[in-house]
């Protein structure tokens, strides 16, 4: 080690004096170095290491974007201009010049006319059926949209399943134009003045014009129209609408369904009012509405819900008369209420005479059918031309059918054809094409004298339309179209309506021609429907056996301290309508099932709702007469179908028509108290507050029975959808 004493005596040496010799060779060996380092390397000091990962991209993307690519303008050009070739290519091979109606030719492509020669005119092989009248009525802002259109629409498959008609399929590519063959002498004929005027609706011959106007073609429309060569709207490169984002809420459509508003029948206390007069309803619209509602995931709205509707929709093996002189046969039991154990039901139940099908009279039917343009919906038009395919399939050869239009004008697309010329009759039908405002009460008119001109006499005339309601050009008042049924129904040619599709429906206009015009209405929602009201209950559809049916039931207040008529509200009469044989009523069809039920409270039951007198009641002593142990009487008035006055049957209510439990009544009897019950549910009404879902599916299960169509287990699943919906309530 180095002492710190020596370190001292160093410090204080003196530093020796330079030597000139060692500097300059001190000197010169650095020079030395220097230019030997200069030559040989330039590494700095420290390790030599190679790049990193980073530095590498970051200095080959440095060198790439220092460089000048001389060469990319010409391989651009190389590559673009075989492209556009291809695509200017297929431009004129698929979108030839278009001809316009002034014979000019304009491009597909372009706003402005190009400057050539006018085309050789062609041979008209697209005429119209008739010519078009000088003004034309159009209300719908998108029809004038559409006829500036060159889109053509491509003629898609004829509906033969119901499932072809609640589905919108992708309509083929457009081929090469077809002639459709010539119509056969007296197919058809062109409605308006003189027999001159454009046939609403009908497309068995249109011209290019005609077809450029039509947006698109509906399901189930004939093949017979032609179709036409490919336009703008055809091309492949064609610019489509951008689709709404799939997280954008869809616009919701207004719904404009007109339906009747009412109120539910009161509870009547029988010592101030003893008698309820209302008029019989086959109708079923209601419940078809209901089910649509239902499998579409809402409740109904309680103004849709007719209860005496949803009973009579059911087939009941009610005992009938046993002839024909007697036009229908009644049936009254009394039975306990199994909602409510203080009060009991009086149900009242009319069967229909079945005219068997040898015995048939001939029928003249003229299908008046709505083709505006607020039909133009796959469960609306589509769906009406397969229903009344199977309706002509039911026909027999010595029956009439007529077909009348109507969309902005009526017109006669089928004159009378005997239902042996089948084919004529569904090709007429299968045309049949949306487009226009609603000129309804024109087409009636001219439905009435269609069916005037081919009355059969002591045969069944009936004019039978078909629409969504929507009645707006001409007499579109309630009022007004039933003063023009009333006066048309006195000639002996009866109304029925059968209404389509959602968001447009004028039910109330419905019910209110239909009641007028001695005929039913029926909701069409599925072509299952159709069949049942058109096939299966064809009878009842079509053959009337009583007109002008009115039931009075006068309660006994010695038996019956209250009652309450369930649904009927819409067919409630004045008691002194009853015997008037001016006032109309409801009609009853060859087999057809009419079911009334009255909820009554018994005398001293304890299940009154309505407080005594404080200063005193109605005398009800009666003198001790037979009558006094009677529950109520029952009258019935009715016409045979060609005459015009009444004929009357009567029942007295005993103990004879009670049963001692609600499992004692028929399975048919229950099965429409479990209807009754589901329909007061449905509206909300306080007597079956406390009824639940599961108690009405019970009963109906139990009381289920022969059901060979289906529409019992059908009617159990609404039950569980409404429970479902409402809450298990």
């Amino acid at each position: 080690m180095v002492d710190d004493n020596e370190l001292e005596r160093l410090s204080d040496i003196a530093v020796p004096a330079p030597d000139g010799e060692a500097k300059a060779r001190a000197l010169a060996a650095a020079m030395q170095a220097f230019d030997l380092d200069e030559k040989n390397s330039t590494a700095s000091q420290g390790t030599s290491a190679g790049l990193r990962l980073t530095e590498r991209a970051q200095k080959l993307w440095r060198d790439i974007m220092q460089r000048k690519l001389i060469a990319t303008p010409a391989i651009t050009a190389l590559v673009a201009l075989p492209i556009a070739g291809y695509a200017a290519f297929e431009i004129l091979k698929e979108q030839p010049p278009v001809i316009t109606g002034n014979g000019k030719i304009t491009e597909t492509l372009a706003d402005k006319p190009v400057a050539q020669k006018p085309a050789p005119a062609q041979p008209a092989i697209n005429e119209p059926l008739a010519a078009a009248p000088a003004k034309e009525k159009k209300t719908d802002a998108d029809a004038e949209t559409r006829a500036n259109s060159q889109m053509v629409p491509a003629a898609p498959k004829p509906a033969t399943e119901v499932d072809s008609l609640l589905k919108q399929e992708a309509a083929p590519e457009a081929e090469p134009a077809l002639q459709p063959a010539p119509a056969e002498s007296g197919q058809l004929a062109a409605g308006g003045k003189d027999g001159v005027g454009v046939i609403a609706g009908y497309s068995a011959k249109r011209s290019a014009d005609e077809l450029q106007r039509a947006d698109k073609a509906p399901a189930g429309v004939a093949a017979a129209i032609p179709a036409s060569p490919p336009t703008a709207a055809d091309s492949k490169l064609m610019v489509q609408p951008a689709p709404m984002p799939a997280d954008q809420m869809q616009p919701q459509e207004e719904n404009r369904d007109r339906i009747e508003t009412f109120k539910t029948n009161p509870v009547h206390e029988t010592a101030q009012d003893p008698v309820s007069t209302f008029s019989i309803d086959v109708d079923t619209a209601s419940y078809s509405f209901v089910r649509r509602s239902l499998k579409e995931g809402s409740l109904p709205d309680p103004d849709t819900v007719r209860v005496e509707e949803m009973i009579n929709y059911f087939p009941y093996d009610w005992k009938g008369p046993d002839s024909a002189s007697t036009p229908f046969n009644s049936t009254v039991t009394v039975m306990p209420t199994p909602w409510n154990e203080h009060t009991k039901l009086m149900h009242v139940a009319i069967k229909g005479f079945d005219v068997k099908p040898a015995e048939q009279p001939k029928a003249n039917l003229v299908f008046l059918i709505d083709v505006s343009g607020s039909m133009d919906e796959p469960d609306k038009l589509p769906l009406l031309k397969s229903a009344f395919r199977l309706l002509v399939s039911k026909l027999k050869p010595d029956d009439t059918v007529s077909i009348v239009t109507y969309a902005g004008n009526a017109g006669t697309v089928l004159m009378p054809t005997k239902a042996a010329e089948k084919q004529k009759i569904l090709a007429a039908i299968d045309n049949l094409e949306p487009g226009g405002s609603t000129a309804g009460e024109e087409g009636i008119r001219e439905a009435y004298k269609l069916a005037q001109q081919s009355f059969v006499k002591d045969g069944v005339n009936r004019v039978m339309l078909a629409t969504d309601g929507d009645f707006n050009v001409g007499q579109t008042d309630d009022e007004d179209l039933k003063r023009l049924i009333e006066s048309e129904r006195k000639t002996g040619v009866f109304l029925s309506v059968f209404g389509f599709g959602r968001g447009n429906l004028n039910d109330q206009m419905m019910q209110s021609i239909a009641q007028n015009g001695n005929g039913t209405a029926a909701y069409i929602d599925t072509l299952a429907e159709a069949e049942k009201v058109l096939v299966e209950d064809a009878s009842s559809t079509l053959f009337t056996i009583a007109k002008d049916v009115k039931i009075q039931v006068e309660f006994n207040p010695a038996k019956v301290s209250e009652y309450r008529l369930v649904g009927y509200e819409t067919r409630a009469l004045k008691r002194e309508d009853f015997n008037n044989d001016r006032v109309d009523a409801g009609d009853i069809g060859s087999g057809h099932s009419v079911t009334a039920v009255y909820e009554i409270t018994p005398k001293g039951s304890g299940g009154e709702q309505v407080d005594p007198l404080r200063y005193g009641q109605a005398k009800v002593d009666n003198g001790g007469v037979a009558s006094a142990d009677e529950y109520a009487f029952v009258k019935i008035r009715y016409k045979l179908p060609s005459e015009n006055v009444s004929k009357l049957l009567t029942t007295p209510v005993t103990a004879a028509n009670e049963v001692k439990s609600f499992d004692a009544a028929g399975a048919d009897q229950r099965f429409s108290v479990a209807v009754a019950a589901f329909g007061q549910k449905l509206r909300d009404e306080d007597q079956t507050a406390n009824f639940g879902y599961d108690r009405i599916a019970e009963i109906a299960n139990a009381a289920r029975g022969a059901d060979p169509f289906g529409y019992r287990a059908e009617f159990l699943s609404l039950v569980r959808l409404a429970s479902s919906l409402d809450g298990n309530k």
